[in-house]
């Protein structure tokens, strides 16, 4: 990135700079108008049809847009509040059952689809605050170990209310949405009206995520972030200000949750566990936490890298020729490199946090506060002698050392 930018002469780069920060809404529009020309063209080309057929492609991309959701909306309590969340994937179950319990067999109901994303989004943000009211007077570990408690307790609520939610079975038959106009019919062999779809969704979110953070409410997250004393001495209510940052990251969260449900017709609790949270903070982190298109970047390609290129290894290996180096005979043919998915996956994310721990693409805040923790300076004024605080002979007094000499 940093090679391509630098070939890019400095007055368009700044105007390109300029562009987009004042334009920011635009931007966004203009950006994601290109990503849906680039996804509606490149699974045609060949070299992605070796790997998947075209309408796989399609699938795979609305279901990386889910995972692009909920890291966004994840980024908002983590990447800029500050807050470790590690029961996610909760609200996002609050959401899709929303969902399923307005438009499937199991209740009777057949409501509109677009209504029951504003709906679903309510009242994920409604359990959300219900968590933070009580719980956000903690802080780092102690939030982080109720918030994982909240995310185990609610699959196991959905999966023993079997008369309410069909227990391990899960709700099924849950209703697609109705024909909309420009995208046509959704079904399970036409997946193109669902990532068109969220391309729209994701498109109108970040641009209210980029108008939050700019805003008052954005600046007072990441203050508290920063320090959270420092930000209560300025004024700012932490309590409040954290708390709409769960709800709106709930908000963002059940909104997923209720487009999953309709594309794939069918909810469960075991699609909810923590290893949904996991992945998303994952994401979060590899995108490069605070910057909400990188974070949207890094949970598209984590996305392809997990859940379709790891899985097509053994296709792609498969025209690999054998090496035959005397008493080595190496045929990657004969590995099964699907049960060795997850391994792939965890050294994948070694590697990358020892590479690039800011991410792929960090904030440019970010990457300052990370500089500043390596660059330390080594001035023996700055430091004080031996390292020590400047000042320290002065605030202990000169005049007891002389005492003791």
């Amino acid at each position: 990135m940093t090679a391509i930018t630098s070939r890019i002469p400095a007055p368009w780069r700044d105007r390109g700079h300029t562009f987009i920060e004042t334009h920011r809404s635009s931007s966004i529009v203009i950006g994601m108008v290109l990503v849906g020309l680039l996804a509606s063209i490149l699974p045609r080309l060949p070299l992605l049809t070796f790997i998947l057929d075209t309408n796989s492609w399609f699938d795979a991309f609305a279901n990386a847009g889910v995972f692009v959701l909920l890291a966004m909306g994840l980024n908002v309590v983590v990447g800029l509040a500050g807050l470790l969340d590690l029961g996610y994937a909760a609200f996002f179950a609050i959401g899709a059952y929303t969902y399923a319990y307005s438009n499937s067999h199991f209740s009777g109901l057949n409501l509109p689809f677009l209504p029951m994303l504003v709906v679903g989004a309510a009242i994920a943000a409604v359990f959300g605050i219900g968590l933070g009211a009580p719980t956000l007077r903690l802080r780092g570990d102690y939030l982080a170990i109720m918030t994982l408690g909240f995310g185990e307790i609610v699959p196991i609520v959905f999966l023993n209310l079997d008369k309410w939610t069909e227990g391990t079975n899960g709700i099924s038959g849950i209703f697609r949405p109705e024909p909309l106009p420009l995208l046509g019919t959704f079904g399970a062999i036409t997946p193109y009206p669902y990532m068109a779809l969220m391309l729209g969704i994701v498109t109108i979110a970040m641009i209210l995520l980029y108008r939050l953070q700019d805003s008052r409410i954005g600046r007072a997250w990441m203050a508290i972030r920063e320090d959270e004393l420092a930000a209560a001495a300025n004024g700012i209510n932490t309590i409040t200000t954290k708390l709409l940052a769960f709800a709106l990251g709930a908000t963002t969260s059940g909104l997923a949750g209720v487009f999953n449900a309709s594309k794939l017709t069918i909810v469960s609790p075991d699609q909810f566990m923590f290893t949904v949270s996991f992945t998303v903070l994952a994401m979060v982190i590899i995108g490069g936490m605070g910057n909400i298109w990188g974070v949207a970047a890094g949970a598209f390609i984590v996305f392809i890298i997990q859940a379709v290129l790891l899985k097509e290894v053994n296709t792609l290996v498969s025209f690999v020729p054998v090496f035959d180096l005397g008493p080595m005979h190496v045929d990657l043919t004969t590995i099964n490199f699907l049960q060795f998915q997850f391994l792939l996956y965890g050294l994948a994310l070694v590697a990358m946090m020892l590479l690039r721990p800011e991410g792929l693409f960090p904030s440019r805040i970010r990457r300052q506060e990370l500089l500043l923790e390596v660059d330390e300076p080594d001035d023996p004024a700055l430091l004080g002698a031996l390292g020590e605080t400047p000042g320290a002979e002065e605030q202990l007094g000169e005049s007891s050392g002389e005492g003791v000499r």
